[in-house]
């Protein structure tokens, strides 16, 4: 009987042969990953509970190894192979993102697993955007970009063939797990060969930057691939002090005691020589597309605490003149920070408002003795509530990545074209709700814990 390799040791062997290749074609990559790792050595030493934190629920062994990447596909088959390579390594469709809201002719979902031990095993995610080109205002221009995908394969024979192998047989054994990687990685690594001539990329490009970054290459080159830190606002600052170009401002909500979902910022894109193909020979030209990135993840909030978020994060738009992504205005960082004053500002007020998500866990020395609730269990130390990692993204702080690197002269007038259904039928499987997956984990481990303590009658107050 064969010896399948399991799914978590084949995305682990995936992530870090990525890691590995991005890491020469982008040299500063490395410096990016050192900066982090000593963020996040000096955090720790700074806040002795974060680390004992981060030890007891198991978030210290996955910081070492914590990526997400991104990528931009051209058409349903593409994304739907995707789907199906992703599933060999344990990563689901998760969420959908409308990226036209910030002017980006796309919409995404991230592969991810979504188990709480495959998490903990390696948590890499692919967030991976499919082109729109119904959004494009000059149909000539969006149909021959659409004649232009049909004509490319961004998989090899090769790799097409494993995957059939690994769904035939429910998995992969070590050696063709080898193969599958090697073959994996030729789809997206960057190609400095455009498939198109110069005059078709400048058209593209003019259209929309990531039109022509997605239409006018051989495979969807990965755009970047993220570490997490623990302290973005220490990160931004060292950036420069390391010779990597910032960004202006951080994405997301602003800087929390209790931090909240994810916080995102990157080095600028790199300006890359790529060769055309014209009728009288090859010429040379650049592409920026590229670009490091590095991001914070914190709580992940309930539905309840998602809408406040969303309400907070429109009120500051509306307050301060802002461009699609939130740029525009020195005002709108202290506008937001101001608005954000109505969440609670620590973990436990947080919990009992209902706005977030937590882990449960029973401590070490607990008692036994009949609590009135589960309130009362914590108060007395016996139960203990960890803030659960938000694992997912946030449309307009992505966008907001994309645009710092693409360009300020993008195409931002889509407004909101959302259209899940499309997407699900490009994909071929409907994508999992995320809040589902944080009320199972949530629920699931207070169950745990409360029978660990011979407390499982309280599942119903808490309820």
């Amino acid at each position: 009987m064969l010896q399948m390799l399991h799914s978590d040791d084949l995305r682990n062997v995936f992530s870090q042969s990525m890691s590995e290749m991005y890491r020469q074609e982008v040299p500063q990559y490395q410096a990016l990953i050192d900066l982090v790792d000593a963020v996040n050595a000096a955090a720790m030493a700074s806040d002795p509970d974060l680390a004992d934190r981060l030890r007891a629920t198991g978030d210290l062994d996955r910081m070492h190894v914590e990526r997400h990447g991104a990528i931009r596909v051209g058409t349903a088959k593409e994304l739907s192979t995707l789907r199906r390579l992703f599933a060999v390594m344990g990563m689901l469709p998760v969420g959908y993102y409308d990226l036209s809201v910030a002017g980006l002719p796309v919409h995404s979902t991230a592969f991810r697993p979504i188990a709480e031990a495959a998490l903990a095993r390696n948590p890499f995610r692919m967030f991976t955007s499919l082109l729109r080109l119904d959004l494009i205002e000059d149909r000539d221009l969006a149909a021959e970009a659409e004649a232009i995908l049909a004509r490319r394969t961004i998989f090899s024979a090769r790799l097409l063939e494993m995957l059939e192998l690994a769904e035939a047989q429910d998995g992969l054994t070590a050696d063709e797990a080898a193969i599958f990687v090697e073959e994996a990685l030729k789809t997206f690594k960057w190609h400095a060969d455009a498939t198109v001539s110069a005059d078709t990329y400048r058209r593209l490009h003019d259209a929309h930057r990531l039109l022509a970054d997605v239409v006018c290459f051989g495979g969807p080159h990965i755009n970047h691939l993220t570490p997490r830190t623990l302290d973005i606002d220490a990160a931004q600052a060292e950036m420069p002090r390391h010779g990597i170009a910032a960004k202006a401002v951080i994405e997301g909500p602003p800087r929390r005691v209790a931090s909240v979902l994810l916080r995102q910022t990157s080095f600028r894109a790199l300006r890359e020589k790529i060769a055309f193909v014209d009728e009288d020979g090859r010429s040379e030209g650049a592409h920026t597309a590229r670009f490091g990135e590095i991001e914070q993840r914190g709580v992940a909030l309930t539905r309840k605490g998602r809408q406040l978020y969303d309400e907070v994060l429109s009120a500051a738009r509306a307050a301060v003149a802002v461009d699609p992504v939130g740029r525009g205005s020195d005002g709108y960082d202290a506008e937001l920070a101001r608005r954000f004053a109505v969440f609670p500002a620590d973990w436990d007020s947080l919990r009992r408002a209902g706005l977030a998500f937590f882990k449960y866990r029973a401590a070490k020395l607990a008692s036994t003795t009949p609590a009135a609730d589960v309130d009362a269990l914590i108060e007395r130390g016996d139960l203990i509530a960890d803030p659960l990692v938000y694992e997912d993204f946030l449309p307009v702080s992505a966008a907001g990545i994309f645009q710092s690197n693409l360009g300020s002269d993008a195409q931002t007038n889509f407004a909101s074209h959302a259209n899940q259904t499309a997407f699900e039928a490009a994909l071929g499987a409907p994508v999992i709700d995320e809040f589902g997956l944080y009320e199972r984990t949530e629920c699931d481990s207070l169950t745990a814990a409360l029978a660990t303590l011979g407390q499982s009658r309280l599942l119903s107050v808490h309820a």
